[in-house]
């Protein structure tokens, strides 16, 4: 797609936790966001991505796509749903494109990073360039 994008690898620490993540990349937690996916009451799926310090508000993110309640995805549910592991999902590549929301602290910086689809890889990008890669909107959906 021709998209401007950075990879960065951090598979030779022992971090596991977002903010460890952040921290073996010498990056600000608030820039860097996790992949949370969920289960809706209608039976749907939805992505989430916040800041790796911060956490999912469900009834927030449950007003964001206009359901009434949501739940996390159980573990084991993740690989067959969506191709990745936990710890490795990116919001990029699934097998099935879900309804997407990013909080709308992504909007302060001029790149955030996200998951490149295994552990120990992030990728870098503009919002406005992962918008051409995947839609999305943004809301305020953290706790």
């Amino acid at each position: 797609m021709k998209i401007s994008y950075k990879e960065h690898y951090y598979s030779d620490t022992e971090a596991l936790s977002g903010t460890e993540v952040a921290a073996a990349l010498g990056e600000d937690p608030a820039r860097v966001f996790k992949t949370l996916v969920t289960c809706g009451k209608s039976g749907g799926y939805y992505v989430f991505l916040v800041p790796v310090a911060e956490e999912l508000d469900l009834k927030k993110a449950a007003s964001a796509v206009g359901e009434k309640a949501v739940s996390m995805l159980k573990s084991k549910e993740l690989l067959p749903l969506t191709g990745y592991v936990h710890g490795g999902c990116s919001p990029i590549g699934m097998k099935k494109f879900f309804r997407t929301t990013i909080h709308s602290s992504a909007q302060n910086f001029s790149s955030i990073m996200f998951s490149g689809g295994k552990i120990g890889f992030q990728i870098e990008m503009s919002a406005d360039d992962l918008k051409k890669v995947i839609p999305f909107e943004f809301s305020d959906i953290i706790v």
